[in-house]
């Protein structure tokens, strides 16, 4: 199918052209033509699947730009992800003149957001506790949602978000539309589900990965003890520029990623305890190609904007069989070519026969292969962090302009620029890191001087 046989704004259709956008995913071509029609759907699809568009371009068509109040709730796990949604968000409203999408997420100084909302916006996209403490501080007013979207609701449901869904929900109008996505479908969000949906139409895009794109080995470990040393063997046997090894713990990140660090390996580690900023660095040093290797528990990894992704490590195998499809499928994505590999005892063989029934046939088991390197090289960039942001109005042409003032870098050593509300981060190529700081401090950003550091990884 093709966006223009949809119902869609004029407007829409334009910018849907104007960015790209011809024909519609699996996920979209089912989803979006009963939203547009005002139908609760459930839409069960995985991540890249073009569901963010799927509920984008429904809420997009429906919304009365002259109406400024909130008429759209987005709810996701994480920041980054409503981030990501926000973004995605606005790319499509591009042609929607005076359109405005806030967010409201935790780990981000609550006194902006009031300001913000004081100023009023059509969407709104957050995370449930944010939005709930909004709610009850009534500084966020729901009379008027319409629509009700629940992002990666299954996961928001392991994050233990029950009770501020529930809260916020009583707060929306019951006539109003209501769309939930979701990756799996475990028993809470069928319960979930009949809470808070009228009538819902299922729509389920089968998880499933091109056979071409994503090479599955199953290796046998002896015992538990073996583990920590077969994840460094794996690395050093495929050699990957970015690799993410999956784990069922916490604790488990931790442990991997230094066992990884005192074998030479710039890795990193990212679990829900750790503090907004913390999250960020580690995002940011990993996506900018600054860190080779992301220890990650699945909560954790939810929502990750990461391209270009060469291997998938699962630590032990996922008790659920949906979420191993969901795993493997960060890599060997857009037509790319990727590696998946889970390790698993004699213990775990049931975990096995769970995956054989969803993808129609039991995995062979391998030997561990031997490593083909001694060490994995150095990542390609390091990560330089400004002490400005959006707040003192830096914006990456700035910072772009100030490492290439007197021809002192040349534009290709410069990555990734990513900017927040208080800091900034760069990706410098690794040879040039030193000249890079150099020309940063000695220099000027909006006529003013910032601290400049290396983020080490």
């Amino acid at each position: 199918m093709s966006f223009d046989s949809l119902p869609l704004a004029p407007a829409l259709l334009s910018n849907l052209a104007d960015i790209g956008y011809s024909q519609l995913t699996e996920i979209q071509a089912a989803a979006l033509p009963p939203i547009i029609e005002g139908r609760d759907v459930i839409a069960q699809a995985k991540t890249g699947s073009g569901k963010t568009a799927a509920f984008g371009l429904g809420v997009l068509h429906k919304l009365q730009v002259e109406r400024f109040r909130v008429q759209t709730l987005v709810m996701c796990p994480t920041r980054e992800l409503a981030d990501q949604v926000a973004r995605e968000l606005r790319k499509l409203a591009r042609a929607i003149h005076n359109i405005k999408i806030l967010t409201l997420c935790g780990g981000m100084p609550f006194g902006p957001q009031l300001g913000s909302l004081e100023h009023g916006a059509h969407i709104i996209v957050g995370t449930p506790g944010r939005i709930e403490e909004h709610v009850r501080k009534g500084t966020l007013v729901l009379e008027h949602v319409d629509t009700l979207v629940l992002d990666e609701a299954d996961r928001m449901l392991d994050m233990g978000f029950q009770a501020s869904l529930d809260a916020i929900v009583e707060q929306v109008p019951r006539a109003r539309q209501t769309l939930l996505f979701s990756a799996t479908f475990p028993d809470a969000i069928e319960a979930l589900t009949a809470r808070v949906m009228q009538s819902p139409l299922l729509v389920k895009v089968e998880a499933k990965h091109e056979a071409s794109s994503i090479k599955q080995h199953f290796y046998r470990v002896a015992h538990n003890d073996q583990r920590l040393a077969a994840v460094a063997q794996v690395i050093l046997h495929f050699g990957p520029e970015s690799a993410v090894v999956f784990c069922n713990t916490k604790r488990e990140t931790e442990e991997i990623a230094e066992y990884l660090r005192n074998e030479g390996m710039q890795a990193l580690a990212i679990h829900g305890d750790l503090e907004q900023k913390q999250r960020d660095q580690v995002l940011v040093c990993f996506s900018n190609k600054s860190a080779s290797v992301l220890v990650a528990t699945d909560v954790a990894a939810r929502g990750l904007d990461i391209e270009a992704l060469d291997l998938v490590i699962n630590y032990h195998l996922s008790r659920d069989s949906e979420v191993h499809v969901h795993r493997i499928g960060r890599t060997g994505r857009a037509g790319a070519s990727g590696v998946a590999v889970s390790l698993l005892s004699d213990r775990e063989d049931f975990k096995l026969e769970k995956i054989a029934e969803l993808v129609g046939e039991l995995p062979a088991i391998e030997t561990l292969p031997e490593a083909r390197r001694a060490y994995l090289p150095e990542p390609a960039m390091v990560t330089l962090q400004i002490d400005g942001g959006k707040k003192q109005k830096l914006r990456p042409g700035d910072i772009v302009g100030a490492l290439t003032r007197n021809d002192q870098l040349a534009f290709e050593d410069i990555g990734k620029i990513q900017v927040y509300d208080q800091w900034a981060y760069v990706a410098v190529a690794r040879n040039e890191w030193k000249k890079a700081l150099t020309q940063l401090e000695q220099g000027k950003l909006k006529g003013r001087s910032f601290r400049v550091r290396r983020i080490k990884v």
